[in-house]
């Protein structure tokens, strides 16, 4: 759900962690079991009670559940500082965020995502495909991600016009598939509208005569029962749109040199060096809080450097669409704030809008009265007018649908200017950056290529700098214990707290080895064999049970030393 939680007087913790209600169910009840095996009169009855529960337990994480999830958390992009946080002190997009963490926490067999990778960076985004990829779980999405779409997607289910269509494949095959229908559509119409101006040409020709009379009131018929071939409407409002051809500029758009970059008691970059020259296409990438944002901010001169040096070349014309698209003008209507940010005439500013899909009574809307793509489309038209010969974009796809982010893609892809460009979108990233600028640990470096080439140099870095895992040493073979009460190596006998875990070990022995027992005696039924699926099911618990009753000697060894 993209909305945030209701309640928010408890913590981070305690919110994710109450989304895993039947694991805490089964907790609960081996606590109470434990309890009555406890008492000497305890029966075979609550052994195998327990051995069942255990087992249930375990399939669902065992005592491992509450670091699993703090790990969803960590994943998601929370720190461990923000943990025992309660609710109410976190923004929308962390409280959705959350949300998410507390969905994944339950492990259910159904998980519907709405738009789950709002609100993530980079980081989290990727945490995510893998973790979705990974479960055993059937998943229902919506996004506007088309890398992640790509990633977690095995099928596509295609709502348009009132109608459904399921396709088995990937978000990549779909669209090729999808496009191959709109290609046939449009062959199929043109060749209705063909038949049906010359069936049309001969009613006119011979409607009047009396020879072909009968023949041209049979072809009238056929054209009043034809079923015309039409596109949906809504097909045809899709944004397309080029920018104009830039002035010429100098070699060098502009030059960072030694730059430090600080916020409030924080220093985000520091020894910066960047620069960007005519014609190239540069994507700017880094985590949540790294520092993009305010070195844009920096690079075109909304904020200031704490050092270093920064010069803009010859004849540069600058075009900016931030974030959140802060300096937009709020007052009157959006074909007025059209006019007074492009000069243009209401004929040719309409005609701009109506590039941007605001056609007919949009240009009367209130500009304060904007929906987040709204706002988002408006700035782009403002930008392409503009006819800047650098692009700096934060964000430009921001509440925008896919088939405007493919738009877009287009138009920068064929964009002969300079580009510099912070997105989330890595499929827009990977087709128009020719150099990526990755912000690592306070620093800046370059990477050749798009988004996958940098991911490419990126993970080849991380190999490289993990050491080689040292080989597990063999177990020394356990000392012989002396009389006095130590062992041959001088560690001393089992502690009472040692002795109690012995003793609930021997326990949860039994009761799994009750367990074991009791799925064996059904597996010799030849009954249970009858249905393949049952028998595989039963199978796989026997194989539980048993590997169940092998890690509980093992930790008795240990225990018992």
């Amino acid at each position: 759900d993209q909305r945030p939680p209701r309640e928010r007087d408890v913590t981070l913790r305690e919110y994710v962690l109450s989304g895993a209600a039947e694991v805490v169910a089964i907790e609960q009840e081996l606590a109470r079991l434990e309890q009555l095996m406890a008492r000497d009169d305890a029966g075979e009855k609550t052994m195998a009670a327990y051995g069942r529960t255990q087992e249930r337990f375990e399939l669902r994480g065992g005592y491992r559940w509450r670091d699993e999830a703090l790990v969803t958390l960590r994943g998601l992009g929370f720190g461990d500082d923000e943990l025992d946080r309660r609710l109410s002190t976190f923004s929308g997009g962390e409280l959705t965020r959350g949300s998410l963490a507390r969905a994944l926490t339950g492990e259910p067999d159904l998980l519907l995502l709405d738009e789950p990778t709002n609100h993530l960076d980079i980081a989290s985004l990727e945490w995510l495909e893998e973790h979705l990829t990974s479960l055993d779980a059937a998943i229902v999405l919506v996004a506007h991600d088309r890398w992640f779409l790509e990633a977690v997607g095995t099928s596509v289910l295609e709502l348009e016009a009132g109608r459904s269509r399921f396709f088995p494949g990937t978000w990549t095959a779909w669209r090729k598939e999808q496009a191959m229908r709109e290609m046939a559509l449009g062959k199929a119409i043109d060749k209705q509208e063909a038949e049906i101006a010359r069936m049309e040409r001969f009613v006119e020709r011979f409607r009047a005569k009396a020879t072909k009379a009968r023949q041209a009131q049979s072809r009238q018929k056929r054209l009043d029962k034809m079923e015309r071939i039409e596109r949906d409407p809504r097909d045809e409002r899709s944004l397309s749109f080029s920018f104009k051809e830039p002035e010429r500029s100098g070699r060098v758009m502009f030059e960072l040199s030694g730059g430090r970059i600080e916020v409030p008691g924080r220093v985000l970059v520091t020894d910066a060096d960047m620069h960007v020259e005519r014609g190239e296409h540069v994507t700017l990438v880094g985590g949540n809080g790294s520092g993009k944002t305010t070195l844009i901010q920096v690079l075109t001169r909304r904020s200031e450097l704490s050092e270093g040096k920064l010069s803009t070349g010859h004849n540069v014309h600058l075009g900016y669409v931030s974030q959140h698209t802060e300096g937009l003008s709020e007052d009157g209507t959006l074909l007025e704030a059209t006019q007074r940010a492009t000069g243009l005439t209401p004929g040719k500013a309409r005609a701009l809008l109506g590039k941007f899909l605001f056609s007919g009574d949009d240009a009367r809307k209130p500009v304060d009265g904007l929906s987040g793509g709204e706002r988002q489309r408006f700035s782009l038209a403002v930008l392409v007018n503009s006819g800047a010969n650098m692009l700096v974009l934060d964000e430009p796809t921001n509440h925008l649908d896919v088939e405007s982010r493919e738009a877009l893609e287009d138009a920068l892809r064929g964009f002969p200017g300079s580009l510099l460009l912070v997105s989330h979108d890595r499929a827009l990233l990977d087709a128009v950056g020719s150099r990526t600028v990755a912000i690592e640990d306070g620093r800046l470096r370059t990477y050749e290529g798009g988004w996958a080439d940098y991911v490419e140099h990126r993970d080849a870095a991380r190999d490289a700098a993990e050491p080689a895992k040292p080989e597990k040493a063999k177990p020394k073979a356990p000392a012989t214990a002396k009389a006095d009460g130590s062992s041959g190596n001088g560690v001393k006998a089992p502690s009472k707290n040692a002795k109690r875990d012995q003793a609930r070990l021997e326990k949860e022995i039994e009761a799994a080895e009750t367990a074991l027992v009791s799925l064996e005696d059904e597996l010799a039924d030849p009954s249970a064999w009858g249905d393949p699926r049952n028998s595989a099911k039963s199978s796989e618990r026997h194989e539980k049970a048993k590997r169940r009753v092998e890690e509980l000697y093992a930790r008795l060894e240990v225990v018992g030393g």
